[in-house]
């Protein structure tokens, strides 16, 4: 038998080690214990990667957490909310926001609202409620739906302040993420309150203050116990239970949240009924009219207040009775003859004689068209502009029954007709006037002065480029229909220019007045014996001249006015109460079938007159309060001793007659 070396015997010693290491190692577990070690050392190890795991995920959504610190430099659009006359709401624009609450300034049953409905446990969770979580999947996994969230405020704050309302894994997690950021970072009251001053609760209101005002037209701080309620049951879905759009169903979302209050202890039973019983009444809606009258007045506001960078409230001159008889009365005559007639668009505005925009429609239907054909149309006005002509007539010396010729007449190449081609011969101008006879227009034009002309139409508050030709007698120059109104409102007010005006003050959200009306306007423009000269032949248009239509059983005076083809038609009048002008026309400029200012725009401005006046007693217009008859007498006799100083007088070029004091017309076809 060989002989082992050393180094063999070594060797299979260590061999022998080995096996006998193996042998001497314990068994593995078996049973129930094993399982359990196998178990709790997999645990651990899956609980390991899992920290790990979420450890990543969040140290992943963190590095895209938005910017916290934003939180004080929050930026929004300023609103601005818009007033009628009588306090009534016309429209809002911007974000609305109230004032900055503090929780110990509000009534306790507003916080107590809210938490009793959105978050009972507040005060004792650090921002993650994990004991509602788990409610909330229990009861969700029961109904087979999610009917119940488990966000906390600070979680409902935190995706208000920093996120998007996207549903996904990445917003929840950063979330949470910020949640717990605002828990280290403020106390609980500062985040209720963050909360209760950020949150949108409908109709465009961001904040309680905000809503308690838009809603109960109170301060956050006065709110009942019902008001409280409605607020936080508005936090659910702000659209689906507004008192303004649903009171009904807003009334039942109320209840729930009183029932709630009850619940978490904050309110009796009793209490919650007697806050029931004297619910307050339904909010007033917001008016979805006056659109065209709101961008007006919008338009101007920076003009008062400079830049706009913090919430205002404007109080309109706005008539909402007139305005609404206004759109409802233009939408109707044009469903009824618009279409036969080839009008597709008509304008209207009111003033008051001092100037105040009572009503304006810029159109048939502003969510077609929001472009505004009372302020922002320029289009001619045909006769409607002759007021000039005989003003600066009148201011030359001539006088309503001073005659001239209605005769053919050329000036230069131009040769202007009148309507259908008929002349009357010598007639006064009053009637020239009245029966809107062109022909007269223009030789008196020519004899007082095209420039005269154009400096009286300035004068009165024609702004639009005014061309000084032969055709300026007959209204061929562009104009607004507001400006051409307001133009009237000196006569209507006995000789006082005004300018349009549609803001009566402007307020900041701590209603400190910023702006207020203070009697604004360029003073006397028109003598009161001119005033009285003009009034006495604009009447006599309506009375029984082109304007008749326009005739509504009170004292009225105005002029018709059509441009060449009937492209535009227009009626401007005036009683002692409100001044209104009315157009109708085709926003291509497409002639119409012979709608003459006579015809549909008289029928307009007479159907919203006779309705807006309807409980006023019939005054005496602003020009009619000194007799003109015995004036004529006198200024007749003065004319007369002037010719025989100086061998002419302003009105004998045309005379056939010594003026006289009353006129009586012949039976004649009125024309445009």
């Amino acid at each position: 038998m060989p002989r082992k070396t050393k180094a063999g015997r070594a060797k299979a010693k260590g061999v022998r080690g080995k096996a006998d290491s193996r042998r001497k190692r314990p068994a593995p577990a078996t049973g129930l214990a094993g399982r359990l070690a196998r178990l709790f050392r997999w645990s651990l190890v899956l609980a390991i990667w899992g920290f790990v795991l979420l450890g990543s995920v969040l140290a992943w959504y963190a590095t895209d957490l938005p910017d916290i610190g934003g939180l004080a430099r929050a930026t929004r659009q300023p609103s601005i909310s818009l007033l009628a006359a009588d306090g009534s709401p016309i429209s809002s624009t911007g974000e609305v926001y109230g004032r900055t609450v503090k929780v110990a300034q509000l009534p306790p049953v507003l916080p107590h609202a809210v938490l009793a409905v959105e978050d009972r446990r507040f005060y004792r969770h650090f921002g993650i409620d994990l004991r509602g979580l788990a409610r909330a999947v229990w009861v969700n996994l029961r109904a087979g739906e999610v009917v119940q969230g488990g966000s906390t405020i600070t979680q409902q704050l935190a995706k208000v302040l920093f996120l998007t309302p996207e549903r996904t894994l990445k917003r929840k997690v950063q979330e949470a993420l910020l949640a717990l950021w605002l828990e280290r970072k403020f106390s609980k009251d500062e985040i209720l309150a963050l909360y209760l001053n950020r949150v949108y609760l409908g109709s465009g209101t961001y904040g309680v203050d905000a809503a308690a005002r838009r809603y109960f037209d109170k301060a956050a701080n006065d709110v009942s116990l019902y008001e409280a309620a409605q607020l936080a049951g508005l936090l659910k879905a702000p659209s689906r239970y507004n008192p303004v759009s649903d009171y009904q169903r807003a009334g039942q979302r109320t209840r729930v949240v009183l029932n709630a209050m009850v619940e978490a202890g904050f309110v009796t039973p009793e209490e919650a009924r007697h806050a029931e019983a004297t619910k307050p009444a339904r909010p007033r809606l917001t008016s979805r009219r006056a659109r065209y009258y709101a961008d007006w007045v919008m338009a101007q506001i920076g003009d008062y207040v400079g830049r706009i960078d913090s919430d205002l409230t404007v109080v309109t001159t706005l008539d909402s009775r007139l305005q609404n008889i206004a759109e409802d009365e233009l939408v109707a005559i044009l469903a009824e003859e618009g279409a036969r007639r080839g009008a597709d668009q008509a304008a209207f505005v009111a003033l008051t004689p001092d100037g105040a925009v009572r009503a304006m429609v810029g159109g048939r239907d502003y969510v077609e068209s929001q472009f505004n054909r009372s302020s922002q149309a320029l289009r001619q006005p045909g006769s409607a502009f002759k007021v000039f002509v005989y003003l600066a007539a009148m201011e030359a010396g001539w006088r309503p029954d001073d005659r001239m010729a209605d005769a053919p007449v050329a000036v230069g190449d131009w040769q202007p007709q009148n309507y259908d081609e008929r002349y009357y011969g010598d007639v006064t101008l009053r009637e020239g006037f009245a029966r809107s006879l062109n022909s007269v227009s223009v030789r008196l034009t020519e004899q007082v002065g095209r420039e005269q002309v154009a400096e009286a139409a300035r004068r009165l508050g024609i702004t639009s480029d005014l061309e000084v030709a032969p055709s300026l007698a007959l209204g061929a120059s562009e104009v607004t229909l507001i400006e051409l109104t307001n133009a009237y409102a000196t006569f209507a007010n006995g000789g006082r220019g005004v300018w349009p005006f549609g803001i009566l003050e402007i307020r900041d959200v701590t209603g400190r007045v910023l702006y207020r009306r203070r009697g604004e306007g360029p003073g006397p423009l028109i003598g009161a014996y001119n005033v009285d000269q003009m009034t006495n032949m604009m009447t006599a248009s309506v009375e029984w001249g082109t304007g008749k239509a326009a005739k509504i059983g009170r004292p009225a005076a105005g002029k018709t006015g059509t441009s060449q083809e009937f492209r535009d038609a227009w009626f401007i009048g005036f009683t002692r109460e409100l001044v209104a002008g009315a157009w109708f026309g085709n926003d291509d400029g497409r002639p119409m079938t012979r709608v003459t200012g006579g015809g549909l725009p008289a029928k307009l401005w007479a159907r919203v007159m006779t309705r807006a006046l309807e409980n006023h007693e019939p005054q005496p217009l602003a020009g009619g309060d000194v007799e003109i008859a015995v004036r004529d007498q006198l200024e007749g006799f003065l004319d007369r001793l002037i010719g025989r100083l100086t061998g002419t007088t302003p009105g004998q070029a045309n005379q056939g007659a010594e003026p006289a004091s009353t006129f009586t017309p012949t039976r004649r076809k009125n024309e445009d």
